[in-house]
């Protein structure tokens, strides 16, 4: 994922009581590292004997990491395939597309990469926001969903030149496990990566606990992350991705709420009772593509679409009949929740 509409999937926030970031232990120091990349902030954590200074190589992933999957930077991989101008994929564009399709199919179409042009005519994307009636819809559907578009070895094949891919769903994730999996590269025992509020984590804090992240209350308009948290979920070995309608929205003449959530099916917003959606899985990448299925499938069919899975825990809040929020989370998830 990347660039500006990522940075309002920040759902929750951290919380590492940390008094220093140079506490010694058995295995090294740990240090922390923070800057800003793909239009939003990072973080990350780690312990090591030796190796300290670690922003430059960080950065350096980050960078060639745009250059295959940012919609927002004209130069990128994706970008020129969406242009037509190249359909040669790097190895980030693979792993990506690889995993769209199977949460596509493991989702009944609810996630899809090809979406891209409705999320543009909404208003949620690098495209001019358009004028959107069913005529533009009905216009636009034609060249939506993924068995439109194929990978064949090291090229994309499209059924029609009008077909555009939209990763910020998913690539976000695969940032986070690029830069874990690069910390593993050295060896590092105990690691916490945060890009834009997608999380994973490994080993324990600086304290010897879990890491302790956050899940923000869903108030629609707070663009402020960790101001008002729900829960807190500790976390081990994990990954940890929320979707939300909450921050990325607005609101027609008519006061219509329009949300970034669009229904691959119809064409349109998704409008549910789901507020936000927060998925744990092994990989960061599954994590965020599992959530925005959460969004748009509903709650009621969110919920039957998880329990289906047998490998992710996720905590759903969502808005009953009287405004108030509830939630639900799968049962292995209870041992790790705490009242913020």
């Amino acid at each position: 994922m990347d660039g500006r509409i990522l940075s309002t999937f920040t759902f929750f926030t951290f919380l590492l009581f940390i008094s220093s970031c140079n506490l010694r232990r058995g295995e090294g120091e740990y240090y922390t590292i923070q800057g800003f990349a793909q239009g939003t902030t990072y973080r990350v954590t780690w312990q090591h004997p030796a190796e300290y200074d670690l922003q430059g190589r960080i950065d350096s992933l980050l960078d060639a990491f745009n250059m295959s999957l940012s919609t927002y930077e004209p130069g990128s991989v994706i970008s020129r395939i969406n242009r037509n101008e190249s359909m040669e994929t790097d190895s980030l564009f693979r792993v990506v597309f690889r995993e769209a399709r199977r949460v596509y199919e493991l989702s009944g179409g609810a996630f899809d990469i090809t979406v891209g042009p409705l999320i543009d005519a909404w208003g949620f994307g690098p495209g001019e926001k358009q004028e959107v009636d069913s005529a533009l819809v009905d216009s636009l559907l034609q060249y939506v969903g993924m068995d439109k578009v194929q990978l064949a070895g090291d090229r994309v094949v499209k059924e029609s030149p009008g077909v555009r891919l939209d990763v910020n769903a998913i690539a976000q994730g695969l940032a986070v496990d690029v830069v874990a999996e690069y910390l593993e590269g050295l060896e590092c025992a105990n690691y916490m990566v945060e890009i834009g509020g997608e999380v994973r984590t490994r080993g324990k804090n600086p304290r010897g606990l879990f890491w302790r992240i956050g899940v923000d209350r869903p108030e629609f308009g707070s663009m402020i992350p960790g101001e008002q948290l729900q829960v807190i979920i500790s976390m081990q070995h994990r990954s940890l991705a929320t979707s939300g309608n909450y921050r990325k929205y607005y609101e027609t003449e008519g006061g219509v709420r329009i949300t970034h959530s669009i229904d691959p099916k119809t064409g349109y917003p998704r409008q549910s009772r789901l507020l936000s959606a927060t998925i744990l899985t092994d990989e960061c990448m599954t994590a965020d593509a599992l959530a925005t299925a959460c969004m748009v499938l509903g709650l009621e069919d969110a919920i039957t679409f998880i329990e289906g899975l047998g490998d992710a825990d996720a905590y759903l809040i969502y808005g009953d009949e009287f405004g108030a929020y509830q939630v639900w989370f799968t049962p292995g998830l209870k041992k790790y929740m705490e009242s913020p």
